[in-house]
């Protein structure tokens, strides 16, 4: 099944990976040198108040820290989007994904500070994402969105109902 196009040209604005202090991280390139940098990260060392302010800036019902703790512990995969001024750091951008190790991975909690939409930082970070998973030979993603983002995914290649193929929920009564 397909149910990404290409998602990567030559175009990209990020470049190749480094390491540092045993996080994977990728500088995204900005015209201004003056301007902060912004950087990726797989370290999943985030502190868990400033994710939640992150995601409070985009107006998220608040969840238990415990449970956040807990689901980014258990994700295959966790990336977070970092604006680097001087000694600065602040986190901007989250995105994680669980999986079965071996064909599917569903990601989550796509979240980017409202200062840094529409900059194309949530396409770098959904790209980084998904080209992590690729490297891991992934070769299904998928991802729940709300219906005013659909459009965002639908430009990175992902399809609604893909093939026929209906997701099925199951709630307690």
């Amino acid at each position: 099944m397909v149910f990404w196009k290409k998602l990567f040209n030559p175009s990209d604005t990020a470049t190749s990976p480094t390491s540092d202090h045993g996080q994977d991280l990728v500088e995204i390139k900005t015209d201004n040198p003056a301007q902060a940098r912004i950087f990726f990260s797989t370290d999943r060392d985030i502190d868990l108040y400033e994710l939640e302010e992150l995601c409070d800036s985009v107006g998220w019902a608040r969840r238990p820290l415990r449970k956040v703790k807990k689901a980014i512990e258990c994700s295959f995969l966790v990336t977070s989007m970092w604006e680097v001024k001087g000694n600065r750091k602040r986190l901007v951008g989250f995105a994680r994904a669980t999986s079965d190790h071996a064909f599917n991975a569903t990601i989550w909690d796509v979240v980017i500070h409202p200062a840094y939409q529409s900059k194309g930082l949530g396409k770098s970070l959904m790209k980084y994402t998904i080209k992590k998973l690729r490297g891991e030979d992934i070769s299904n993603i998928t991802l729940f969105a709300d219906p005013h983002v659909i459009d965002f995914y639908r430009r990175l290649g992902f399809v609604l109902d893909p093939e026929g193929i209906k997701g099925m929920f199951w709630y307690p009564d």
